[in-house]
This record gives structure tokens, C-alpha cells and sequence, in this order.
């Protein structure tokens, strides 16, 4: 199963919550530049995965809980992959949790990954802002952030319009319909089982 990924509405919806103009977040002279690719395992490995998930979709959350920890004790620890992960903006929610992800740099991004799926649950109950917010602080200060680090990423408008632009532009080069999506050394491929996932990596690997 996936969550379904309406590019236009989305891209349109997001826009104005994120307080910019549909256009500009579309506008292809946003400056993604400065937008890290946030990527583990061994990155002159022949194989390359890579993930679209949304940090509120269950679908993402049930493959975090369940496929992740085995692809990365067989595949991302061992340096056979290397797994490179590109947020999806279904919502504001989804965003923030984004920003507070990034907020501790590379070094501490896929902890708060896992703390944000682990906990999904809990964070988005009830789906109100405020409420939301605090709970996207709890888990950052829980991975160490400062309220002064956290206030500054959560209030970065520049770089909330830079982050969908770049999901925008990525998410419609690769043909991304839903999440998680999985693009392996080029080809699209939706949610599956490890098992399913695990011999797709062991024929690209023997090739």
C-alpha cells in the first residue's frame, strides 16, 4: 500500500499553507542549492536506493518499522547501498517535521527520522498546529536540538519554499505516484516487502 501523491493539489495546498504563492513555490529560480541530499550507507556503492516517504504517511511508517531496520543491517551497514532519503510534503505537518529533521544537520537527521516515524503516532494526534509543533520540538530536543536551533529552522521561510520546490522538482523527474516510493539505480518501484526489495538489491548487485 501506498499514500497517494496528487502532485498539482498538493503542490497547490502546501504552497499556501507554507505562506508562499503557488507560483513562486513552483518558480524554477528558487534557489535549492543549499538543500542537502541526506544520504547512509556507501555512496561509491554500484547500488543506489532511493526513498520518497512522507513523514505522515502510515504506509512510510509501517516500512520504517518493518523493511528498514533489515535493509540496513543487510544492505546500508554492510556498504553494499547506498540509501539516499527525499521527504514528500503531503501537508504542513509533514514539513515541519522535515525542517525539524534537518535542523541537527546530516549527523543527526536519520535519528530523528527514526524518532519520527516511531513515534507518528503520537505527534500528529489530534492535528492541532500548535499542539503539532510542540510535539516536533519534544522530538528534537529529544535528539539534542536547542529551543534556539529549533525556533530558527521552524521559522526559515526561505528554506520551507526551497524544500518543496526541490521535492517538486525531484518527485516529477523520478514519476513518484505515492509513497514510499523506491528508486533503484534508476527505476521507479512502489512499497514492497523486504523480501521483494531484498532480491531486486542482490540481481542489481550481481550484475
Amino acid at each position: 500500500m501506498i499514500c497517494n501523491l496528487k502532485t498539482a493539489l498538493v503542490a497547490l495546498v502546501l504552497a499556501l499553507l507554507a505562506g508562499v504563492s503557488a507560483a513562486s513555490a513552483q518558480d524554477s529560480q528558487i534557489d535549492t542549492s543549499a538543500i542537502q541530499e541526506m544520504s547512509i550507507g556507501n555512496p561509491d556503492a554500484k547500488v543506489t536506493v532511493i526513498e520518497y516517504a512522507s513523514f505522515t504517511c502510515p504506509h512510510c511508517q509501517h516500512f520504517h518499522e518493518t523493511v528498514m531496520p533489515k535493509l540496513k543491517k543487510n544492505y546500508i551497514d554492510t556498504g553494499k547501498i547506498n540509501f539516499i532519503y527525499r521527504e514528500v510534503y503531503f501537508d504542513r505537518f509533514g514539513l515541519w517535521a522535515g525542517m525539524v529533521a534537518r535542523c541537527g544537520g546530516p549527523v543527526r537527521y536519520f535519528g530523528i527520522v527514526d524518532l519520527l516515524y516511531k513515534q507518528q503516532r503520537e505527534w500528529t494526534a489530534g492535528g492541532e498546529p500548535t499542539k503539532i509543533v510542540e510535539n516536533l520540538r519534544r522530538i528534537g530536543k529529544t535528539a539534542g536540538l536547542t529551543d534556539e536551533q529549533l525556533d530558527a529552522c521552524l521559522s526559515d521561510g526561505d528554506k520551507a519554499q526551497a524544500l518543496v520546490a526541490l521535492y517538486q522538482k525531484n518527485a516529477t523527474a523520478d514519476g513518484i505516484e505515492g509513497t514510499p516510493s523506491f528508486v533503484i539505480n534508476g527505476k521507479t518501484y512502489t512499497n514492497m516487502s523486504y523480501e521483494d526489495f531484498s532480491a531486486i538489491l542482490d540481481e542489481k548487485l550481481a550484475e
